[in-house]
């Protein structure tokens, strides 16, 4: 296999372990906004968690499919 499509698909299988992260993280968030005893401090921990990781899921996308212009 070419090294270009070994790193293709790790790309695309880190993505996917992004992707499921910002979920669960997305999940976790919710539920703890639900809950009457907030705990602010890991509610914060856990929405810069979730940016994070949606930083790197763009960044991602935009190493495997870039803007090319028209």
């Amino acid at each position: 296999m070419s090294e270009i499509l070994e790193r293709a698909m790790s790309l695309h299988t880190r993505l996917e372990t992004l992707r499921d992260e910002h979920r669960q993280l997305d999940d976790t968030i919710t539920l703890l906004c639900q809950t009457p005893l907030d705990d602010e401090l890991a509610l914060r921990r856990l929405k810069k968690r979730k940016l994070i990781v949606r930083d790197r899921i763009n960044l991602i996308e935009r190493m495997i499919a870039p803007n090319l212009p028209a």
